[in-house]
């Protein structure tokens, strides 16, 4: 066949904008059928798929939310805790300083104690050291006071009893002298 036996068939009945029967009603059916598997198959396994996203998406969502307000209770509780540890640290450090403020206190306490005991103990060893002191001034002096005598008198005190009551004198009137001296 030619290209005018074409040409001539074409014309004979033919339109070419209306298409053939069996062709819309293959073309239907295999529609109707390819409709039919994404309907059936298809579409649900994309619904599940779907919904499972969507459910683990939301799951993520309500764990991110509860691990967030479980770390916003963490912090309240951190935060809690350390203004707690702060105070009782504050609280040790006032006791800390009270203590050794009375630590202080009883210590120059005893300082004071101790230094009027020793003061008075000094006082009293004084006091002993001087009596001691005039004893023994009293044998110098009366020996030297009798020797002095003796060679002013060119006498012989050998007498004790005698020397003694000379001595005796001569102390009590330096004595008497002496007091008379410290109230005038």
């Amino acid at each position: 066949m030619n290209s005018t036996d074409f040409i001539l068939a074409a014309g004979e009945g033919a339109n070419p904008l209306l298409p053939n029967p069996w062709e819309i009603l293959v073309t239907g059916v295999g529609f109707a059928v390819l409709l039919f598997i994404v309907i059936k198959v298809i579409a649900p396994k994309f619904e599940q798929a779907y919904e499972d996203r969507v459910t683990a998406i939301e799951g993520g969502l309500e764990k991110a939310e509860a691990a967030q307000k479980e770390a916003e209770e963490t912090l309240a509780q951190y935060k809690a805790q350390l203004l707690e540890a702060r105070t009782e640290a504050n609280r040790i450090r006032e006791e800390a300083r009270s203590e050794g403020a009375q630590i202080l206190a009883d210590l120059k306490t005893k300082a004071t104690d101790e230094a009027t005991r020793i003061a008075e103990q000094a006082q009293r060893q004084i006091e002993a050291e001087r009596t001691s002191a005039l004893a023994s001034l009293r044998t110098d002096v009366g020996s030297l006071a009798t020797e002095l005598a003796s060679k002013i008198v060119d006498e012989a005190l050998a007498d004790d009893a005698r020397s003694q009551r000379v001595v005796d004198q001569f102390l009590a009137d330096l004595e008497n002298q002496q007091n008379a001296g410290a109230s005038n």
